[in-house]
């Protein structure tokens, strides 16, 4: 076998699966795709998404439905940012909000100037705000977000509880994060996951968390594989992944696996066994006479 590319195998309970989503295109994306310095327009301060970008989640939100992939997702996890939050309660929300008194809307009529009706939260999973895969930090202002306040009024359906500070403190105006540092983060997020009782998972991100975050794995793949693990994110392109704890950081056990010797009793040597069967038959036959 030296030489030869073998197979991984571990066990399920130590893997989770993720779906990584990068939000649909934002109003910075048309500027800022043709010239970068356009991200440093106040006009773009937590860019929404576009009409395109609306498309888009419509487009992805059927194909996660029509997949299969909904039914099995745990939990999506957003970076609270407007068009991240968008295109989540858009791609894992429950189409059209009808008012009911007993289900709180994922997000209200026209949130962010969206010209959108209100999203259900009607049969969605749980959507939660992370900040710990927010993007790039610092200078750009359509990477700083707003009040968690506002959001909580546009997205009532979303939960924010993770958050501590209602204003934005970790977004610098003269002062951005450097690339080695979005991707430690981007370790430290993926490590809390593993704290997470959910086993699958959509993560609603963007472009350079995810490209910096990804960097630092496939490092011990073939380089096709890594490739394939890094490359850039389209504008609402949604990747699956299976993330593996190497490191016992969880502690969930299998809810498939099974121990076996149910009921328990001590195991008979094999001829022992066999002339026990043969007594057990030879007395069935004498009754049945």
């Amino acid at each position: 076998m030296d030489g030869v590319a073998v197979p991984s195998l571990y066990p399920l309970n130590r893997c989770k699966t993720i779906h990584l989503v990068r939000h649909a295109q934002g109003l910075h994306n048309v500027d800022g795709d043709k010239n970068y310095k356009a991200y440093l327009s106040p006009e773009y301060f937590d860019a929404p998404v576009t009409q395109l970008g609306w498309l888009q989640i419509e487009n992805l939100h059927k194909h996660v439905h029509n997949s299969g992939l909904f039914k099995r997702i745990d939990l999506v996890i957003a970076s609270p940012l407007l068009r991240t939050l968008q295109t989540a309660v858009g791609v894992f929300g429950g189409g059209d909000y009808v008012d009911r008194m007993d289900i709180v809307p994922l997000m209200v009529a026209n949130a962010g100037n969206s010209e959108r009706g209100a999203i259900s939260s009607l049969n969605s999973p749980p959507i939660i705000a992370v900040e710990l895969c927010r993007e790039h930090l610092g200078v750009h202002p359509c990477d700083k977000r707003r009040s968690i306040s506002d959001y909580q009024f546009l997205f009532p359906a979303v939960d924010f509880s993770l958050i501590e500070s209602d204003e934005d403190v970790l977004w610098k105006a003269n002062v951005r994060e450097t690339n080695e540092e979005v991707a430690a983060r981007g370790l430290k997020f993926m490590n809390w996951l593993w704290t997470r009782k959910e086993k699958e998972i959509a993560i609603v991100t963007h472009r350079g968390f995810l490209n910096h975050t990804l960097n630092a794995f496939g490092n011990d793949c073939h380089p096709f594989v890594k490739k394939e693990i890094c490359k850039h994110f389209a504008n609402c392109e949604l990747r699956s992944m299976v993330i593996i704890d190497r490191s016992m950081t969880g502690s969930d056990s299998s809810s498939t696996n099974y121990p076996g010797k149910i009921p328990s009793a001590l195991d008979l040597p094999a001829d022992i066994a066999e002339r026990s069967h043969e007594k057990e038959d030879a007395d069935t036959n004498s009754v049945d006479r």
